[in-house]
């Protein structure tokens, strides 16, 4: 047909003006011989104009009038389309919706009937109505017919808005059942002699369990299965396997007809590799001794929908108390947590953002924290044993574990999020949950919620609105209503009883739910601008404390961090204001003693969590050190405030290093935990050893300003050893010094001597001195005979006595020394006079490795402590890091001389230097360095945990948890912690064998 130009402008126009994507093409259409009769009629363009895709839409009409038998047919279906408004609007509504039903109508044409019949005054067909429609399937294939049949209904009365998105999601569940118990019927009539050795129940699970299924997803099943009469339960279960199977494949098979939807019995015990069909008491006891928390989480879900009821209802009630223990179970809360976090983990980084289900903020994160909220408290409140979500959310607002408002968000963004996810999956029936990232797919989407002023724009801030929101809700959801518990509340809204508080508390780990309580009363209750602060922080930070291994302690430092910083202005909005702050001060408080007691001591060294002018908690460098404790000395009036600064710089300093530490090892929600675990160990140890570095260069000018001004008769130097010397100091660790002084010109030896013996004794009595700041031990036994020797000598009596009396031991002990305070040409000196003891020109002569592998036998046998399991000895036992040392310094000992690398103070520096050198193999270094990176961060993770050092890992479970925790363990997984530090130090230690032992 050919349309004059005025005319053919208007109608462009029209179209464009209803939704038209396409204005030409769907001029043709209109122009079509199928259309001939109603082209002009404006009904038809204003009802395709009203669809999600009027191009769409009318295709699809076009589609299915050329489908159908004949011009009779045709015509019938175009008057009743005009004339029958409803029937006008689901029909076309479907049409612009889903091509997939498009393609059903066009195999089908004569399907569009189904629609005629429902008013809105029909809006509710249950499993009876279904069974009814799908009542005349012989066989899959026509199954596959009625079921789409079916389905056409749901989806006219979901795109015309008749019935909300539970009530479509409650009829696909109605719809699943029906289809479940006719497969099954068609499975049984295919092998009668099967059905009649069995009884079967099939329990739905997930989405079509909780009666809240998509347009297309898997039907999670579990099968029970029993003999029938006195038949043989061997026989039985294998003849109830064969139904179930065939029954699966009915439905998702791929015929003609497409398939109906998957079938997934992988919820049932030991998943796939368990069997497919058990008896009831197989199940019962299987959850009663193997089942995980998940288990128990999906089974909130479970409902008898198809075979034997009466056996699917002996399963419920067997297995709904079992449910309802869950939450009783050790780590109860963190199972299900670290289960959401590995859902997270696994969605491919580019789908992350478009996951409407799985990703953060998505439907899973409503749907796990309501579940969380049901275990805890549904076994005491049976009003909360819904399993659909937004009926149990309901009743958890009724219920007041959870705030009104809090759930009013969460249900809408709920409501929102499954709307979005049918649509999406509406278009082709297929199995997706992902937003598309096409305009023309998300316009679709937009206009298909109502959304028609700018659909993409609309649709794409509507979605981020209500993630955001679940995003910020759903940890807050657990946590919110137990200060709501201690606080006064508006009139009208419900809280958690005592009892409920108390059970959720222990369901989050805490030890004394009623102290964690009053901690929470104590903060939060008042009308103060403090309290109301506190209300907004404290249902993140208890979801960290939980976090950690042992939250009463964090709360409880929460609380004595927050009363002595209360009143000032800072602190709470730094916390509010800082966003790594609030939970690097969670973190902190509860990972152990140690850090904690730091920084009760100055809580103003709070303000170094924060990203601003802290300064953070990257470690500072040994010179800025050196000058702020310097700078602080020269303000002092004496001696003994000289050295208190100097030691409050220092504990501050080790707050900073500490938190560093705990931050990196357990992660933030912002960044993840530090991959590189011998990273976290070089930041330990050259942050703790360049801070008593400055702590003894501010002490030594200190004493010697008081006693002498500016000039010490003597020059005067402190040598670093052992891991201070080696940059390797743990937070417990004493500082290993050797000091050596010269006497000035003019000055005589015995004046000289005593000098710097006076300046020793007060170094040491000053670090030492009884002080709110932990002390600083200063040993000094590693010099020339040991404990027998003076303290103090001489650069001149150094050099004699390595000349002449110097024993393998000290040589050895040599390795390690740096000069890390005092005169730096003294101690530059000192270096160059014991370098060649060191690193011997030639190498160690055979006495001496024999006399050094002697030593190392005799410290093994002698010193390792009484009734110590040797295996989990950090420092003594085999692979330790006594062995590890040992084996790299006597490399050095023999090679140093020919090969500069290994002329340092540094394990893992000279480990790396006798790997390039090939000195040993890559494999062999790399088993040596985790070794002894793992056996440092146990030293360093029992030093946190328990505010004292120590080398095994501690007995008490609070404790081992909170040192596998710093380690990467999750709640529950010592015994894993313990098993991979004893594979790592079997393999150093066989490494060591060979060559320390061996033939080096």
């Amino acid at each position: 047909m050919t349309s004059a130009p005025g005319r053919r402008s208007s109608i462009f126009t029209r179209l464009l003006r209803h939704g038209f994507t396409d204005p030409s093409a769907a001029e043709r259409l209109l122009d079509s011989p199928e259309l001939a009769t109603v082209r002009n009629d404006p009904v038809l363009l204003d009802a395709l104009g009203g669809t999600a895709d009027p191009d769409l839409a009318l295709h699809g009409l076009v589609r299915l009038l050329e489908a159908q038998d004949g011009a009779t047919d045709r015509q019938e279906l175009l008057d009743t389309v005009i004339a029958a408004k409803p029937l006008r609007d689901r029909l076309l509504g479907v049409l612009g919706a889903s091509e997939a039903l498009v393609e059903h109508l066009a195999r089908h044409p004569r399907d569009w009937k189904a629609l005629v019949t429902y008013e809105p005054r029909d809006l509710h067909p249950g499993v009876e109505e279904f069974e009814r429609g799908l009542a005349d399937a012989a066989d899959p294939v026509a199954l596959r017919v009625s079921y789409r049949r079916c389905l056409l209904s749901i989806a006219a009365r979901d795109v015309c808005g008749t019935v909300d998105v539970s009530q479509t999601a409650a009829e696909l569940a109605d719809l699943a059942t029906a289809t479940l118990r006719a497969a099954l019927a068609l499975a049984a009539a295919a092998a009668p002699e099967d059905a009649a050795l069995c009884r079967l129940a099939v329990i739905a699970m997930g989405k079509c369990g909780g009666h809240e299924l998509n347009y297309v997803s898997d039907v999670d099943v579990i099968f029970v299965g029993e003999a029938a009469g006195d038949a043989d339960e061997g026989k039985a279960l294998r003849a109830a396997t064969r139904l179930a199977s065939h029954m699966m494949r009915i439905c998702s098979e791929t015929t003609v007809e497409g398939s109906i939807w998957p079938v997934d019995a992988n919820l049932r015990p030991e998943g796939r590799n368990g069997p497919l069909v058990r008896t009831l008491a197989s199940h019962l006891a299987y959850y009663q001794r193997w089942a995980k928390t998940w288990e128990f989480q999906a089974l909130l879900k479970a409902r008898p929908v198809a075979g034997d009821l009466a056996l699917g209802e002996e399963y419920t009630a067997a297995l709904r108390p079992l449910v309802w223990q869950a939450a009783e179970r050790e780590n109860f809360v963190a199972d299900v947590q670290e289960m959401r976090r590995r859902v997270v983990a696994n969605i491919p980084a580019a789908e992350v953002e478009r996951q409407l289900k799985l990703g953060p903020g998505g439907l899973r994160d409503v749907e796990f924290a309501v579940q969380l909220l049901q275990l805890v408290h549904g076994r005491a409140d049976a009003s909360l044993r819904s399993g659909t979500t937004l009926d149990a959310l309901k009743a958890l607002a009724a219920g007041g574990y959870v705030g009104r408002a809090d759930a009013a968000q969460l249900d809408e963004a709920y409501r929102f999020l499954r709307s979005l996810e049918h649509r999406i999956q509406l278009h082709r029936l297929r199995r997706t949950h992902l937003v598309p990232e096409a305009e023309a797919d998300l316009r679709r989407l937009g206009r298909s919620l109502g959304l028609r002023t700018d659909p993409v724009a609309e649709l794409t801030r509507e979605w981020r609105r209500h993630t955001t929101v679940v995003r910020r809700l759903h940890e807050k959801l657990f946590y919110r209503p137990l200060l709501d518990a201690v606080a006064a509340l508006a009139p009208g809204e419900a809280r958690l009883s005592a009892e409920a508080a108390r059970e959720r508390m222990v369901a989050l780990g805490y030890a004394d739910p009623a102290a964690a309580l009053r901690h929470l009363e104590a903060l939060a209750s008042g009308v103060t601008r403090k309290a109301a602060i506190q209300r907004t922080l404290l249902p993140v930070l208890l979801g960290w404390f939980a976090d950690s291994a042992d939250p009463d302690a964090g709360l409880l430092n929460f609380r004595k961090v927050s009363d002595a910083l209360g009143k000032t202005p800072w602190y709470l909005r730094l916390l509010r204001d800082e966003g790594a702050a609030a939970e690097n001060l969670a973190r902190v408080l509860s990972a152990g003693r140690l850090a904690p007691d730091l920084l009760m001591r100055a809580p103003e060294a709070v303000a170094l969590l924060g990203d601003g002018d802290g300064g953070g908690l990257a470690p500072r460098s040994r010179a800025a050190l050196e000058q702020e404790v310097l700078a602080a000395v020269r303000r002092a009036d004496n001696a003994v405030q000289g050295v208190t600064a100097a030691r409050g710089v220092r504990r501050r300093e080790l707050f900073r290093t500490a938190a560093a530490d705990i931050v990196g090892s357990y992660g933030t929600e912002s960044q993840p935990a530090e991959a590189d675990q011998g990273a976290l160990v070089d930041l330990v140890g050259g942050a703790v050893s360049d801070l008593t570095a400055a702590t003894l260069a501010g002490t030594l000018r200190a004493v010697v300003r008081e006693g002498w001004g500016d000039t010490l008769p003597t020059r005067f130097a402190v040598i670093g050893m052992g891991r201070f010397g080696g940059h390797e100091l743990g937070y417990g660790s004493d500082a290993d010094v050797l000091f050596v002084h010269e006497p000035r010109d003019g000055v005589g030896e015995r004046e000289a001597s005593e000098a710097a013996n006076k300046v020793v004794a007060e170094m040491r009595r000053l670090l030492q001195a009884p002080s709110a700041d932990p002390p600083l031990l200063i040993d000094a036994d590693l010099r020339p005979e040991g404990k027998s020797g003076p303290l103090v000598r001489t650069l001149g009596s150094y050099e004699a006595y390595y000349r002449r009396w110097a024993l393998v031991w000290e040589r050895h002990a040599l390795l390690r020394a740096e000069p890390v305070a005092g005169d730096e040409d003294l101690g530059r000196r000192f270096v160059e006079l014991i370098d060649p003891l060191r690193y011997p020109a030639g190498g160690l002569e055979e006495d001496a490795v024999r006399e050094i592998r002697r030593l190392k036998a005799r410290m093994e046998a002698e010193r390792l402590p009484r009734g110590a399991d040797p295996k989990l000895h950090a420092k003594l036992g085999p692979g330790g890091l006594s062995d590890v040392e040992w084996t790299v310094q006597l490399l050095q000992l023999r090679h140093g001389a020919e090969v500069p690398g290994l002329r340092t103070t540094r394990t893992r520096e000279a480990l790396a230097a006798a790997r390039e050198a090939g000195l040993l193999s890559e494999e062999d270094a790399a088993f040596l360095d985790e070794a002894w990176v793992l056996a440092t961060r146990v030293r360093n993770a029992v030093m946190l945990v328990r505010g004292r050092a120590g080398d095994t890992f501690p007995t008490v479970p609070r404790e081992l948890a909170a040192v596998g925790r710093y380690l990467g363990y999750g709640p529950g997984h010592a015994g894993d912690m313990l098993d991979a530090y004893r594979r790592t130090a079997r393999r150093a230690r066989g490494v060591v064998e060979e060559l320390f032992y061996g033939g080096l």
